[in-house]
């Protein structure tokens, strides 16, 4: 290992002030990023109905059947926190993290988040690969300016977590009158019951978020039938998305699509819609971008 300094000078018209820099370089590697990174895929998040989604969808793609992947156990809030805290850094072992980065819950995750971010950051979107799964800003539907408030919010995600695809989850987002406040250190409870906004889309008997996620993905069904149930909930996405922007359906197409809405110099795609083929196409990359050169 070599140490290197480099002395700056600072200032102008002043006294001269020298800034000692120190630069850490390992003659055989860049000790701060993980190129041994396996075909590997890790899922971040508390909550067990998102996991199960995640997991379920990834597990059965025949695609990604190849690769291993790491997800969470933890049947509760606080059981989940420190299997997160405990697994950090087998995170460098990846090729894929996905993050959720859903409001309620970020504040009791930004600390192991923190720390996984910075064990991989010299990989990010090279060896590694991140994926978000958010809610959106609360007051996303209270003043219809829904886009103007997107940019910043998807901004802040990159900024803090360089995901190559924000993926909306509309099952995750409700209104604060919706969830009871919490301190951090409440035995937190993740909301169970479908965002009222959602409510006229189903049955009475279908208004929990878990049964209803697992009826779009339908791992159990044949392809016919997972099918017309993608369908369905790319239909029901659209209803809503219409209801929301009357007469302004084509500008919105796109949110439909596999490559998502461009909302200014920031890109969005709605969940679960085509997530796993980002998926697949991000493991892919990764495989790429980690053959040796020449």
């Amino acid at each position: 290992m070599v140490v290197e300094s480099a002395a700056r000078r600072c200032g102008r018209g002043q006294s001269k002030v020298y800034e000692e820099k120190y630069h850490l370089t390992d003659n055989q590697q860049d000790i701060l990023s993980h190129p041994q990174r396996r075909g590997q895929i890790h899922v971040l998040t508390i909550d067990p109905v998102l996991a199960a989604d995640v997991c379920e969808r990834i597990g059965s793609d025949k695609r990604l059947q190849r690769y291993a992947l790491i997800c969470p156990h933890a049947a509760d809030v606080r059981s989940g926190l420190e299997e997160i805290e405990r697994t950090a850094q087998e995170t460098t072992a990846s090729r894929l993290i996905i993050f959720d980065v859903r409001r309620v819950t970020l504040p009791r995750l930004r600390k192991y988040y923190n720390a996984i971010v910075g064990y991989n950051r010299r990989d990010f979107n090279k060896l590694c690969y991140t994926i978000c799964i958010g809610d959106g800003p609360v007051n996303l539907f209270q003043d219809g300016r829904v886009v103007d408030l997107f940019v910043p919010f998807l901004a802040a995600h990159r900024v803090d977590f360089y995901p190559a695809v924000f993926f909306f989850d509309p099952f995750l987002h409700y209104e604060p009158s919706e969830v009871p406040a919490q301190a951090l250190d409440d035995e937190f409870v993740i909301p169970e019951a479908l965002p009222q906004r959602l409510v006229p889309y189903f049955r009475e008997n279908m208004r929990k978020v878990g049964p209803i996620r697992q009826f779009f993905r339908a791992v159990d069904k044949d392809d016919e039938t997972r099918d017309r149930r993608r369908r369905l909930l790319r239909h029901m996405y659209k209803k809503r998305l219409a209801a929301l922007f009357p007469g302004r359906a084509e500008e919105f197409k796109d949110l439909l699509s596999r490559r998502g809405i461009q909302l200014a110099s920031e890109k969005m795609n709605l969940y679960p819609l085509y997530f796993e083929d980002w998926v697949c196409d991000l493991m892919r990359k990764a495989r790429r971008n980690a053959r040796p050169k020449g």
